[in-house]
């Protein structure tokens, strides 16, 4: 089991990185529509399939399998598969931030309000400090889906974002909003 700590804080680190550049891809581009996404073979895919055909329980393999299907704007089998990711490893957090992510580019706003309502639960307080980017902007983007709906609580919500990220000025704009 040591093993597995091991690669999973490795993993962690690896999916931070790659976090960071889909968090800043989530707010800088229009995801493809099923309609224009085309099925072709991908290598990297069908290798990761073999090896968790396998080891099911490999998390690591899982988790850049889920990367290679939002890599490709496969949503479904993204979400899918960090869903199996977070049964293995229900205390991991980055899992339900990028089943947020892969839900919000599928524009499933529901599933993906709860996936980021369920990552802010499991972020641990030591593992704050080096998940602001993303505790900011799954604070976001909760306020400002419950603005029409919950303006208290959006409140907070932008509240939250801003005293993670300062400089995000969608927030800072959001909360201006929210509080005139």
């Amino acid at each position: 089991m040591k093993m597995s700590k091991i690669n999973s804080r490795s993993l962690f680190l690896g999916l931070i990185l790659a976090g960071s550049v889909s968090f800043v891809n989530a707010q800088t581009t229009q995801p493809e529509t099923a309609a224009t996404t085309t099925q072709t073979t991908n290598p990297t895919i069908e290798g990761l399939k073999k090896q968790i055909e396998a080891n099911p329980k490999d998390a690591e393999s899982l988790a850049k399998l889920a990367t290679a299907y939002q890599e490709a704007s496969d949503w479904p089998n993204a979400i899918d598969t960090w869903k199996k990711i977070s049964v293995l490893l229900p205390d991991w957090a980055p899992s339900y931030y990028s089943q947020a992510y892969a839900y919000q580019s599928a524009k499933d706003d529901a599933n993906a309000k709860i996936a980021y309502e369920k990552y802010i639960a499991t972020v641990k307080p030591e593992e704050v400090e080096q998940n602001k980017k993303n505790l900011a902007y799954a604070y976001f983007y909760l306020a400002f889906t419950e603005q029409k709906t919950d303006l208290n609580k959006a409140k907070e919500h932008i509240a939250k974002s801003i005293q993670y990220d300062p400089t995000n000025q969608d927030a800072v704009k959001l909360s201006k909003a929210l509080n005139s």
